[in-house]
């Protein structure tokens, strides 16, 4: 009998120890495949699906959750070099009924790439109107949300497109004039007088320039193991050249201030979320934003920086929520002061 136990007892250590052998594999050799299989995990925990939709041949990526329901449909547009999974940390904090679209902008992920596209904040404003009108998804208006590069396009969306949409949030937005300098407009500077031959901060190859990365667009100070950090640098060393391509579209002279140029179309109802320690886009942008669109409301949170959607998952989908809510209860009564 007691040789019994002490067998099943090996078995049983045996069997915990091929998934731990396999982590510990993994995580040592592989960060990189780790990385995937867990944001795979978190999206079927949040019970999120991918899908393509195709047009003209050109595909997009999107993962989605919930059906166009009372409450509009809210797309999101994610920051450079990013992908829909940004979004998972505070898709987390959303109602499960919403219904969501996380898309990869034009290039990213699982998107479409192509050496001729146009990768300006207009050619990718055209894009992601040709997957709105792919999904259908403007058949009644919806919620845009747009983060960083994400807002500068949103916020051209919204002007070009005002009748797709009921309202927009734009979190920590690119493409504004912006009163203040920031830790990165410095680093740009820098980068302009080397002709572009220092390496781009927000363009990281090695685990340390990841690291440097990290701490330029966080305020909340993430302790990421090492291994990790080579996992993350791994993942995006085969698209460096494309975001390369990228960024220095959507920094030059027709994309740089897109956003900013085209404020006076913007009539949608607009909410402005920012971290009062963002280092990337000065948080007095959210100032310039509030004189230009009347109503707009304005969220400035505190001990946070540009990587608000990571830093304040929580904080931010309670804002987003809120915002869409009282708009809708608004318009809702103006409706039926009309009658």
């Amino acid at each position: 009998m007691d040789l019994d136990v002490l067998n099943l007892f090996a078995i049983a250590m045996g069997t915990l120890a091929v998934p731990i052998l396999l982590f510990m594999a993994s995580f040592m050799l592989w960060p990189s495949s780790l990385i995937k299989v867990y944001y795979w995990y978190w999206r079927r925990t949040l019970g999120l699906q991918v899908c393509y939709a195709e047009c003209g041949g050109y595909r997009f990526c999107y993962s989605y959750r919930g059906k166009p329901g009372f409450r509009p449909s809210i797309l999101m547009l994610h920051d450079f070099s990013a992908h829909k999974d940004t979004w998972l940390s505070m898709v987390k904090y959303l109602p499960k009924h919403l219904h969501l679209l996380c898309v990869d902008m034009p290039g990213h992920e699982g998107t479409t790439r192509t050496n001729v596209e146009d990768y300006s904040i207009q050619g990718q404003v055209k894009r992601i109107r040709q997957f709105v009108e792919t999904v259908h998804l403007n058949r009644k208006p919806f919620h845009l949300v747009g983060m960083s590069m994400g807002g500068n396009v949103a916020g051209v969306y919204a002007a070009c497109y005002p009748s797709d949409l009921c309202s927009m949030t734009l979190i920590c937005p690119a493409g504004l004039r912006y009163p203040c300098k920031t830790k990165f407009d410095d680093q740009m500077h820098e980068l302009e007088i080397s002709e572009y031959t220092l390496s781009i901060p927000l363009i990281p190859s090695t685990p340390e320039e990841m690291e440097d990365m990290l701490k330029l667009c966080s305020h909340v100070r993430f302790r990421v193991p090492q291994q990790i950090l080579q996992g993350l640098v791994d993942v995006r060393i085969p698209h460096n050249d494309f975001y390369h391509e990228v960024f220095m579209e959507i920094m030059g002279e027709n994309s740089k201030y897109a956003l900013h140029e085209h404020l006076h179309l913007i009539t949608t109802p607009l909410q402005v979320i920012w971290g009062k320690q963002d280092q990337v886009v000065d948080v007095s942008g959210a100032g310039v934003l509030a004189e230009a669109v009347p109503g707009c409301r304005v969220d400035l949170l505190e001990n946070c920086g540009h990587s608000v959607v990571m830093e304040r998952p929580k904080r931010t989908a309670k804002l987003v929520l809120d915002f869409i809510i009282s708009h809708q209860s608004a318009a809702s009564a103006n409706s039926k002061k009309k009658f």
